[in-house]
């Protein structure tokens, strides 16, 4: 029996004695497959390979980054965020190895793993079985859910305080799920908001975006930007992180306001005439 993993999302089953036929993710209408056809892998071949590591880095004082290098499946980055006297990993990332498991360890360890949707669940039962930690995912994506764990804990509602300092707000969009996970000590006390790709930085690091489906180019209505713009100007942050490492550093909140705008008048066709 193995846990097998798809080489385009990096999202784990349950045991099976064969491979899937189909990777369920991938084959809805935000994903894709591959164009080579479906292929799997598991997290014991991907270590026996040694082809991969975790690169782990110190973004500010209690937060780190961990990528996966070379990359693999979507190419995310996932989050350690250390508050007091509890760690909450963001996101989630397929690779999992003795050297990382280590350097968590040493970091404080890991309790609960919080998702912004579910392109990144990876591995995630498998990192919370390894640091004892609980699963946060919304209600709303529990059907996604592709390797079941008694340690996943579906919540409901629009906000959910994890521990002191962190709280989950469902702001839908990508996923109705779609999940963003608010660090209120972060950014020197200013607040830092982790938003996968729910909220996601663009080349131009002053602005963001958001998409239903970012491989296939499905935009969002512009409705529903507008209620997620709401929803985003009534929490306190300065800064974002989104899942491919890259940050909006200073006066963020003001940024996704902007952004949203400029999403919207766009689909208006008001922003610009071609």
């Amino acid at each position: 029996m193995n846990k097998f993993i798809c080489n385009t999302c990096g999202v784990q089953t349950e045991s099976a004695g064969t491979v899937p036929e189909h990777c369920w993710i991938c084959t809805e209408e935000r994903q894709y497959v591959n164009p080579k056809g479906q292929s799997w892998t598991t997290l014991e071949e991907m270590v026996a390979s040694n082809t991969y590591s975790n690169e782990i880095l110190s973004e500010e004082e209690g937060l780190s980054s961990i990528t996966t290098v070379p990359s693999f499946g979507i190419g995310q980055t996932a989050y350690l965020v250390q508050g007091e006297n509890f760690n909450i990993l963001w996101d989630c990332i397929s690779y999992l190895d003795t050297a990382t498991i280590e350097t968590v360890k040493e970091l404080g360890g890991i309790d609960a793993i919080a998702l912004s949707h579910p392109h990144y669940y990876s591995t995630q039962v498998e990192w919370a079985e390894t640091f004892d930690a609980v699963i946060y995912i919304h209600e709303d994506d529990k059907q996604w859910v592709t390797r079941p764990s008694d340690r996943i804990i579906f919540w409901s509602g629009e906000t959910l305080e994890v521990a002191e300092g962190f709280t989950l707000h469902r702001i839908g969009g990508h996923f109705k799920g779609a999940a963003i996970l608010e660090w209120k000590d972060g950014s020197a006390g200013k607040g830092v908001l982790l938003t996968g790709d729910i909220v996601r930085v663009v080349a131009d690091r002053q602005w963001v975006s958001f998409m239903y489906s970012y491989p296939n180019f499905i935009p969002l209505p512009a409705p529903t930007v507008e209620r997620m713009a709401v929803q985003l100007n009534e929490i306190r942050f300065d800064r974002v992180y989104d899942a491919f490492h890259r940050i909006v550093m200073n006066e963020a909140r003001e940024a996704v306001q902007n952004s949203a705008k400029r999403y919207v008048d766009a689909l208006n066709g008001v922003l610009f005439k071609t």
